[in-house]
């Protein structure tokens, strides 16, 4: 039942109402604090200190860029002076600093200040400067040029098979910035500088193995990880090429007519002029105003889009400022008291450029009905007049905050990776892969371990980016197939011809459409985990070693992943060199897992190698997992009707189905609901019970239509529909599958079916 433990936690606060924690109040409870001279400790969790130096003893209880919270119930410790050393011990850590003493020094038998925990029942000791060869890794900013495997790339994480971690706020990351200060401002919380720029300011992570604890307890101080709209889980299409309006409503229509489904349109750079001319041959990759010469009427296009049920991004490049050519620019600067008439440069450091910018550059095109911003590079990391601020976080800081200060939808925003604490700015742009098998191998590794920083949706080029030779249909397959158990499905390449990203080009375009149609069927249990890693940390790909931290299997099969609690996933990255059939090598853990590809059940605590074609993908359900899913449906705009439940073999399972609005952000206090659906088998009787929803949202369904899938039993002896509910059942013998069809009922009933088998 340990997997189930974050699902009831959140439940539970659900239910009763009760938030587990004060959120964003970055000043910690007193008595959580420990101070001895130039030193400050604050005890935040049994496995977590937050350990501050400061000559001048300004002590900081601003929120950082990483940190927003600390007030937490304050756990049980004790502190006390003893021959020279204070000493703080909570249930988990003791902690021992040389009274008077500067924290760091060069001696590792005697050093100043030390903490000490258990990992497996050894002792464990760290100390500042410490390596650690063994932290798991976090992510990076992009995989711009990336080819293969570029695991060098990656920063450390917050997870580490030494047992400890650390976070240092004085780090600079790798753009070169430094984590700096919010200063607690109105309306978004602006930057500002450390009261003493020499102090230290770390957080020392000692929660051994128990990784997801460690998450859950970084997004306790850190901030959510906030859930993007429904729609952003469907299919993006997007292609860096001089698309037309045209060309756009074109492409949309022969998606339709394939009989795709699709829910975000991306329109990249070329949508807007050449900024420094105003010429409509772009050469500029900064821009503000519609392209004309290719987008005649955007109001009209943008509505044609909504009115074809699909969203809509915005490719930004904001680096070089507004140019004297750009629509509204003598509003700008007028209101910025600029009289040059020369470019106003980028400046967005400044909280009054901000207001300005958007109100008159930015606020135009939103009210056309753009529905949210690609921020893409930035070509100046740093910002050029606020020391050691990273474009890249900022950006994302004030795009996402604006538009969650807009209450207009779910806020939403898709950029790079900034460096620690982006993970409250949901969806990474990975940047421009090679577009090879190498590169798609080295992603599913990647996105599971980004999940190591809070990073949990990384949207990649599926297809590759950058393309030398032709058009590989099997390598496109293949990409999109991982695309399906990825975090964003988004096809994307550069801008040039010889490469093709329309799928109904492709001569294996059934088996790509039927991959997006799988994506489609498990909206239900991907936006369930979406809430799981808002209430829990821990994302919706996630490294094996999560739940089995002490095998030596769930560090050495990187490949795999876990896709939320109850499906593993192993995604074909190679070649089959054209026979049409690939041997993947796959690690199951102890239990019995159900390949999904193959209806086979197989024993689990063992390495198999399996053979899969390519209409194929290696995936499987836990023993007595539960998975809700969607019949055909072409966008998710509309709540469907009828749920489909699949139920994997086992003697209990459970799963708590999530819903709410789709598109705000209501469902931060408390519009949603909860379905909890179980299964339990004694003997040769199985009971398959869906329970009364929990909660409330509005346009909630208040009827449904259920079709229980039985997979891989044999045929049964009777069904029988408990409290008087009728129904009709089935069974396929070919696929040993047993399908129950519950006609039309009220989502606030109890629903149960008792299965007696031969």
């Amino acid at each position: 039942m340990k997997k189930y433990l974050f699902l009831l936690i959140y439940m539970l606060a659900f239910i009763f109402y009760q938030p587990l924690y004060a959120e964003n109040n970055p000043k910690a409870n007193p008595a959580a604090i420990v101070t001895s001279g130039n030193m400050r400790f604050t005890v935040l969790t049994p496995e977590l200190v937050r350990i501050e130096w400061s000559a001048l003893n300004l002590f900081e209880d601003r929120a950082s860029f990483v940190v927003v919270n600390r007030d937490l119930p304050v756990p049980f410790f004790t502190s006390h002076n003893e021959n020279g050393y204070l000493i703080i011990t909570t249930d988990k850590l003791e902690l021992r600093y040389k009274i008077g003493s500067y924290p760091v020094n060069n001696d590792s038998v005697h050093p100043n200040l030390q903490i000490a925990l258990k990992l497996n029942g050894k002792d464990v000791i760290w100390y500042p400067g410490k390596k650690d060869p063994f932290n798991l890794k976090g992510t990076t900013r992009t995989l711009d040029n990336a080819e293969g495997d570029v695991r060098s790339w990656l920063e450390d994480g917050l997870l580490s098979r030494s047992g400890w971690a650390v976070i240092d706020e004085k780090q600079r990351r790798n753009d070169g910035s430094l984590s700096l200060m919010f200063d607690g401002s109105e309306g978004i919380n602006w930057v500002a500088q450390r009261k003493d720029p020499h102090s230290l300011d770390w957080y020392f992570l000692g929660y051994g193995h128990d990784y997801k604890k460690a998450l859950y307890d970084f997004t306790r101080i850190a901030g959510k990880i906030p859930m993007p709209p429904l729609y952003a889980f469907g299919y993006w299409y997007s292609k860096y090429q001089r698309y037309s309006q045209q060309d756009f409503i074109d492409i949309v229509n022969e998606i339709k007519a394939n009989d795709i489904p699709i829910d975000v349109m991306v329109i990249d750079m070329d949508w807007h002029r050449n900024g420094k001319t105003g010429s409509t041959d772009n050469t500029e990759w900064t821009g503000w105003s519609w392209n004309k010469a290719l987008f005649p009427d955007p109001a009209g296009f943008i509505a044609w889009l909504h009115q074809q049920n699909l969203k809509t991004t915005l490719n930004l490049h904001p680096a070089e400022g507004i140019f004297p050519k750009e629509d509204n620019y003598e509003k700008l600067a007028a209101s910025l008291k600029v009289t040059d008439g020369q470019t106003i440069p980028w400046n967005i450091e400044n909280k009054q450029f901000y207001q300005e910018f958007f109100k008159y550059i930015l606020r135009p095109l939103e009210n056309l009905g753009v529905d949210f911003w690609w921020i893409d590079w930035q070509q100046w990391m740093i910002a050029r007049n606020e020391p050691d601020l990273g474009n890249t976080f900022w950006l994302n800081h004030v795009f996402f905050t604006d538009k969650k200060l807009q209450r207009k939808g779910r806020p939403i925003i898709f950029h790079r990776w900034g460096g620690l604490g982006n993970h409250r700015y949901q969806i990474g742009f990975s940047g421009d892969t090679y577009a090879t098998f190498p590169s798609l191998a080295f992603q599913p590794y990647f996105t599971a371990t980004a999940s190591n920083v809070g990073y949990g949706y990384w949207s990649h080029d599926i297809g590759g980016h950058q393309q030398s030779g032709d058009n590989d249909p099997e390598l496109y397959l293949r990409w999109i197939q991982y695309g399906v158990f990825s975090p964003i499905m988004r096809t994307h390449a550069t801008n040039a011809r010889h490469i093709e990203r329309r799928i109904w080009r492709y001569p294996n375009f059934s088996l790509m459409r039927q991959a997006l149609e799988l994506r489609y069927s498990l909206i239900p249990y991907i936006y369930t985990y979406s809430r799981y890693a808002y209430d829990t940390g821990i994302s919706l790909c996630r490294p094996m070693y999560y739940d089995y931290p002490e095998l030596e299997e769930a560090y050495r099969y990187e490949g795999q992943y876990m896709f939320g609690n109850d499906i593993l996933v192993s995604p074909i990255v190679k070649s089959d060199k054209g026979t049409n059939l690939v041997t993947q090598t796959v690690w199951l853990p102890k239990g019995k897992w159900y390949e999904v590809s193959t209806g086979e059940l197989l024993e689990g605590n063992r390495v198999v190698n399996r053979s899969f074609s390519r209409s194929q993908i290696p995936y499987y359900y836990r023993e007595g997992a539960i998975i809700p899913k969607y019949p055909k449906i072409g966008h998710l705009k509309q709540r469907p009707d009828t749920l489909i439940l699949q139920f994997a073999p086992g003697k209990s399972g459970e799963f708590l189905l999530y819903e709410d609005e789709n598109d705000n952000d209501n469902y931060e206090t408390g519009a949603c609901t909860f379905t909890k659906i179980t299964q339990s088998k004694k003997d040769v009787e199985g009971i398959y019970t869906i329970y009364p929803r929990q909660g409330t949202f509005a346009g909630m369904p208040a009827k449904r239509v259920y079709r229980l899938e039985l997979l891989a039993r044999p045929k049964p002896l009777a069904v029988k529909f408990i409290d008087g509910k009728k129904g009709k059942f089935q069974y396929n013998s070919a696929t040993k599958t047993l399908t129950i069809d519950l006609p039309l009922q009220p989502c606030d009933s109890k629903l149960s079916v008792k299965v007696i088998e031969n």
